[in-house]
């Protein structure tokens, strides 16, 4: 086979998506555990205390989460580390394999949306312990910021939460830029006669 033929056959991105990638999933997953571990370590275990940093509105308190969003699937918890490990694969797919990292702001999306993923997988598979109790096995996320207004809370989440929803809403964002684009370019010029 012609390597010239081999070469046109692969998907072409600049090699700095590469990098890109890896500096927002790693240092978005760096911040999760590091938050997690400083906020365990000060606040301890649920239930733990709140500090509020704006008193009835937003504040730190430890929480575990069994399930995966509100809570929801904790009788199901062994499914969620396969979904997130096929999502990861999936992504590292999507942008190298298939190309998707062509486009900058779909490398960005999908790089915080993998950070994300392993902040909780991390969790999810048991490879923290909580302060004071080396030996106790814990395979829940940890969650730490909580919102609040009045007597409605909002569920706690963390810095993990956070990466997947702007991942999310970025490629939501991008899904109906590419669209306007894309109906734009598809209508044809007007012009005299």
């Amino acid at each position: 086979m012609d390597s010239d033929a081999l070469t046109s056959s692969q998907p072409s991105y600049p090699k700095s998506r590469i990098l890109l990638f890896l500096l927002i999933a790693v240092s978005g997953f760096a911040a999760d555990l590091w938050t997690k571990h400083w906020v365990f370590d000060w606040l301890g275990m649920p239930p733990g205390q709140t500090y509020w940093i704006w008193e009835g509105y937003v504040g730190i308190q430890t929480a575990l989460n069994p399930g995966a969003l509100f809570g929801m699937g904790a009788e199901i918890r062994w499914i969620f580390p396969i979904l997130s490990i096929l999502a990861a694969v999936g992504i590292v797919f999507w942008l190298f394999a298939a190309g998707a990292a062509k486009d900058l702001y779909l490398t960005g999306a999908l790089s915080s949306v993998t950070g994300g993923i392993f902040g909780n997988l991390y969790d999810r598979l048991g490879l923290w312990h909580a302060p004071n109790q080396p030996d106790q096995w814990h395979n829940e996320v940890r969650d730490w910021i909580l919102f609040s207004y009045g007597e409605h809370v909002w569920p706690n989440f963390n810095i993990a939460d956070c990466l997947l929803v702007c991942g999310a809403c970025l490629l939501v964002w991008r899904s109906f830029h590419d669209t306007a684009s894309d109906s734009a370019s598809a209508k044809p010029a007007s012009g005299g006669s």
